[in-house]
């Protein structure tokens, strides 16, 4: 259960990033609801907070490979998605950086799924 809940919150956050992203690019003035500035919060609290249980119940310690290699890119995608939804002054650098970030979150998905720091080339 916790897998699933893990899961299902990495890509509800991959999918508010991309709709935060599109808005960001644009321009849009719905960036700056509260609603919106609150709920990637929650949505990665709990996803953060499924992945330390699933750790934990699956023992992993010391951390794998794949799965710190994944830690690693976790700070790298919340730095690219920083970039591209604040940071970033023009839109088509906010685009690079929303582009950047979600290739990051598919080398994690691949590294979770193979289970190897190669991801999907492993």
């Amino acid at each position: 259960m916790l897998k699933h809940l893990h899961i299902s919150m990495a890509y509800l956050s991959l999918l508010f990033f991309i709709v935060r992203a599109v808005w960001a690019v644009r321009e849009t003035p719905m960036l700056q609801a509260r609603w919106v500035k609150v709920v990637p919060h929650v949505i990665d609290t709990a996803l953060l907070t499924f992945g330390v249980l699933l750790a934990i119940t699956l023992n992993f310690w010391p951390l794998p490979g794949w799965l710190s290699a994944k830690l690693v890119a976790l700070i790298l995608y919340i730095v690219l998605g920083t970039m591209a939804i604040k940071r970033a002054k023009t839109p088509a650098k906010r685009a690079g950086f929303a582009l950047a970030a979600v290739v990051v979150f598919i080398y994690m998905l691949g590294a979770a799924i193979q289970r190897t720091p190669l991801s999907w080339l492993g």
